[in-house]
């Protein structure tokens, strides 16, 4: 049985799989780009005739939602070292004992990352219960939104509730995200090479 859970998206944890995912914080985008956004992605996927359409539509979809981050004008609080440093702890802490971390890349308004939740137990009939993304990702955005706010001397929403998240299909694509991943900050004009970015990992083994 695969989780499913919805808010205002669909999300959907095949057991095993490997999940891209991109978080951000509240306020970063206008809603009126988030609706425009949606409405895009909707009228695209509704188009497409074939799974490897649907497919690219989703990928167009979020490529168009990425780069209005980069352009953000929302809060940039992850600018600050201190508060990236935090959420980049908190992303390893959590490997090996809920998942296993692939790869990440903090940018001042917004993470994405790449993990496999690993087994948490074993349901009755015998299949492997594993982690589940919604629980990993509530904990992580709980704890780092609590102490970054601390240290910003503040109060209120830090992440964005919605999550953007994508089963990795296979090897191919799972190399072709982990040079996304790593090279966001190349791409934001923020160094000239992936591994010069302080808050960027990617697992060697």
């Amino acid at each position: 049985m695969e989780e499913f859970y919805k808010r205002k998206l669909p999300h959907i944890q095949p057991k095993g799989a490997t999940l891209f995912v991109t978080f951000r914080l509240a306020g970063s985008l206008p809603q009126t780009v988030i609706e425009q956004l949606r409405a895009e992605r909707e009228a695209e996927v509704q188009a497409a005739t074939t799974d490897e359409a649907r497919y690219l539509a989703e990928r167009q979809y979020f490529g168009r939602f990425d780069e209005q981050l980069h352009q953000s004008g929302g809060p940039h609080y992850l600018k600050q070292p201190a508060l990236a440093q935090l959420v980049a702890d908190s992303l390893h802490y959590r490997d090996q004992t809920v998942y296993r971390l692939d790869a990440f890349t903090i940018l001042s308004n917004h993470t994405h990352v790449v993990f496999a939740p690993l087994q948490k137990d074993v349901n009755p009939d015998g299949t492997p219960q594993y982690h589940k993304l919604s629980k990993i990702m509530q904990s992580l955005k709980r704890h780092t939104a609590n102490e970054c706010n601390k240290l910003l001397g503040r109060q209120g929403t830090f992440w964005q509730a919605e999550s953007y998240d994508h089963i990795v299909r296979d090897t191919a694509e799972w190399e072709r995200i982990i040079r996304y991943v790593l090279n966001n900050p190349v791409k934001a004009g923020l160094v000239s090479e992936w591994w010069k970015w302080p808050y960027t990992y990617c697992r060697s083994d």
